[in-house]
Parts: C-alpha cells; sequence; structure tokens
C-alpha cells in the first residue's frame, strides 16, 4: 500500500484488535474529528464489549477473524500483551499489507512481525507506550517507527493519538523501556504520593475531600507551572525553599530519608521490568 493511499481525507479502515480502554479512548477521539463511524472495525471476542462498542461509538464489530480484516489500511493492536500471540495466529492472512501499530506493553517489533509472518526489516510497525490520562486526554505516548514506515505514515499514527493528548518519538527501539518506566508507570507514582499527602492532610486534621483537593490542585497548578516554565524544576524548588521555612524543613526530611534516589531506583526498577516483558513475550 502506498503510503499516500493512508491521506486522514480518505478515512482509511482502522482495525482494532482488542476492545478495551485504550481502544475504546483512541476510537472516541477518532470519531470527535469527523471521521465516519463506518471506517472503524474492532475485533473482540467478548460479545458484552463488543455491544457497548457498538452501543457507544456505532462502529463495526468482529468477534473473530475474517477477511474483512483486510480493508484495513492500519491494524491497531490493543490486546493485553500475553494474549498477544493468540490474537495475531487468526489475523495474520488478512492484515499483512497494513501498518501495524501496538499499544501493547513488552511486545517488541520483532515480534509482531514474525506473529504477522512478515520481514523483520521491511515490516511496517509502530510501537506505542501510552499512559491511562489518554482516557481523557492528558496523555503522552512515546513512539518508535520501524525504518519502513514512511513519513506520512508517521503523521497518520501521530492523528491516531492526537486526541489522546501528546506524542514523542524515540530513536531506539529500546527507549520505550524507559518511556514506559517514566510516563506508562508514571501516573501510578503520582497516585502514590498523593495517596501520602492525604494521609498526612488526615493526620493533621483536615478531612479526606479537603486533603484529596489541596493535594490534586497542588500537583495539578505545580505541573502545569513547570510546563510553562523555562527554567528547570530544580530552580523552581528553590524558589518555593526559604532557607529554615516550612518547605525546606519537608524537603531536609526526604533528603534523609533518601526519597530522590528511592525514586530513581523505583523507575529503574520499572524500566528493567519492561525489558524482561520484552524478552518474555518475544520468547
Amino acid at each position: 500500500m502506498n503510503a499516500l493511499d493512508l491521506a486522514p481525507s480518505a478515512h482509511p479502515t482502522i482495525a482494532f484488535i482488542g476492545g478495551g480502554n485504550m481502544a475504546s479512548a483512541l476510537i472516541g477521539g477518532l470519531l470527535k474529528t469527523g471521521r465516519p463511524a463506518a471506517s472503524v472495525l474492532v475485533l473482540d471476542p467478548g460479545a458484552t464489549q463488543r455491544e457497548k462498542l457498538q452501543a457507544d461509538f456505532g462502529v463495526r464489530t468482529l468477534a473473530a477473524a475474517d477477511g474483512s480484516l483486510r480493508e484495513a489500511a492500519v491494524v491497531v493492536w490493543a490486546v493485553k500483551p500475553q494474549l498477544f500471540k493468540e490474537a495475531a495466529a487468526p489475523c495474520a492472512a488478512h492484515i499483512g499489507g497494513a501498518l501495524q501499530f501496538s499499544v501493547m506493553a513488552g511486545i517488541r517489533c520483532a515480534s509482531i512481525a514474525a506473529a504477522i509472518g512478515a520481514e523483520a526489516g521491511s515490516a511496517r510497525i509502530v510501537r506505542s507506550m501510552p499512559n491511562t490520562p489518554a482516557l481523557i486526554g492528558r496523555g503522552i505516548a512515546g513512539l518508535f517507527a520501524t525504518a519502513a514506515v514512511q513519513p506520512a505514515e508517521r503523521t497518520l499514527v501521530e492523528q491516531l493519538l492526537a486526541p489522546t493528548g501528546q506524542t514523542m518519538w524515540v530513536a531506539a527501539e529500546a527507549d520505550l523501556d524507559a518511556v514506559t518506566a517514566l510516563s506508562g508507570s508514571g501516573p501510578a507514582y503520582v497516585f502514590h504520593f498523593v495517596e501520602a499527602m492525604m494521609d498526612a492532610a488526615a493526620a493533621m486534621g483536615l478531612t479526606p475531600e479537603q486533603g484529596k483537593r489541596l493535594a490534586l490542585a497542588t500537583f495539578d497548578g505545580a505541573a502545569a507551572l513547570a510546563a510553562q516554565s523555562d527554567e528547570p524544576p530544580s530552580v523552581l524548588r528553590e524558589r518555593v525553599t526559604s532557607k529554615g521555612g516550612t518547605t525546606y524543613a519537608a524537603l531536609e526530611s526526604m533528603r534523609a530519608d533518601g526519597v530522590h534516589a528511592a525514586i530513581v531506583r523505583a523507575v529503574r526498577a520499572a524500566q528493567q521490568r519492561a525489558k524482561e516483558l520484552g524478552d518474555e513475550f518475544g520468547s
């Protein structure tokens, strides 16, 4: 298929293998941009999920792979990584000419190429590592493309992800393990910190609702300030920290407890686990 055939105005068929939360987020975003529901095809073995997708979006659905998958210019892999090989086997005969776009953690391009019967060197595959804020349009997704992917296809992937938030390309596939550790798993780190702040609020006599509101507004505002500032977070932190003041006391306590180093170790542990999962799923 010529990359020019993927022009968004042509509304090429996009087939989703798996119709869960991430697929639903992508589908909802696509339809909001004016793409017709008839151009979206979703394969999901679960009758309840198919009925929900039809009710929510009006898209076409399949219970099992068949020749209609041959219409797809793009195949979006949105199944759980451990189910990928099982899901790919009946699809392989129908999707070889499509751009393969994966939102699965840990499944490497070589494994995707092998599962669909494509040559690793010529396979057109884009891997993405999104995160859960994509469900409200505030996510960020790391992207890696094989050499065979054309510029127009990269653009199409960016347009597909645009309603879910930001995108960032990386040069090496191994970098996606770092993206997974930092932003893919990152929302859980934020939630964990918010939980701790809420516990502290309760210990100081505030209500759970007050603690939650204060913690979430603080994270939201601080992140927005850092995003809009030309200065690094370290400088912004120093500006809030007067020696001998309340912030200084808190940060000194964190330093004594090794919080900074613990966060770095935690993120590196997530990176290592992402690599291990890639080794496991690729075997």
